[in-house]
């Protein structure tokens, strides 16, 4: 399937169908499309499934859109400044992603929540016990808080990270967290009590600003609300 990413820092993807060629989305991120495209709304699974979804961040339905006619287009927007991420699956290796990752993809890409492992990283790793699996075959498109640094690790290689910084990791990766030695680099290194440890091998995608960060250093500039 055929694609390009616009907007810059508010990025839209833009895909091209053909006749039969299906795609879908959570509510709200589909901005533009054309005529002979036809929607159709389903918990794609039954309604476990769909409630298994929300609990990691994403909506209970999806849209689903099929191109009627040849040369077809539509249009997924980000829902916040960052960048659209474009993986290619194929059914050999799964995606792990934070919260709210997913944006849209093709019908075969299977989307459901996964649970940390670890109880210390689903406590302390920054986004709680749930987040997404992507699966399946075909093109998935996530979006990513930032920019986006792409890692590739070896087989025991290590990556250490603030664990807001992951954005999604091919799920042979694993992941767990450790605490920042000695207690004036806890109490004053701005860096929290943990970092997440990525040993790979697999591949591993960094955020360079989480939204959480965002919103916190907006917090100083928002006005104070009337008593």
């Amino acid at each position: 399937m055929e694609y390009e990413i616009k907007g810059g820092a508010f990025p839209l993807v833009i895909c091209k169908l053909n006749k039969g060629d299906s795609m879908k989305n959570e509510g709200g991120s589909m901005a533009l499309m054309s005529p002979e495209i036809k929607m159709e709304t389903s918990t794609d699974g039954g309604i476990l499934k769909g409630l298994g979804r929300a609990l990691s961040g994403d909506s209970l339905f999806f849209n689903f859109y099929t191109a009627e006619e040849d040369n077809q287009e539509i249009g997924f927007a980000s829902s916040f400044p960052g960048k659209i991420l474009p993986i290619e699956l194929d059914g050999t290796k799964n995606i792990i992603a934070q919260k709210s990752a997913f944006l849209a993809s093709e019908r075969e890409v299977d989307v459901k929540m996964h649970f940390r492992k670890s109880l210390g990283s689903g406590i302390f790793g920054g986004e709680g016990f749930i987040l997404q699996k992507i699966s399946g075959n075909g093109l998935v498109f996530l979006e990513i808080d930032g920019d986006i640094l792409e890692y590739d690790l070896e087989a025991g290689e290590k990556l250490i990270i603030d664990q807001g910084h992951l954005a999604a990791m091919e799920e042979t990766v694993d992941f767990d967290i450790q605490r920042v030695k000695g207690a004036k680099n806890m109490l004053f290194g701005g860096e929290g009590l943990f970092l997440a440890t990525l040993k790979g091998p697999g591949k591993v995608w960094v955020q360079t600003m989480p939204l959480v960060n965002l919103a916190g250093a907006l917090i100083p500039y928002m006005p104070a609300s009337g008593g």
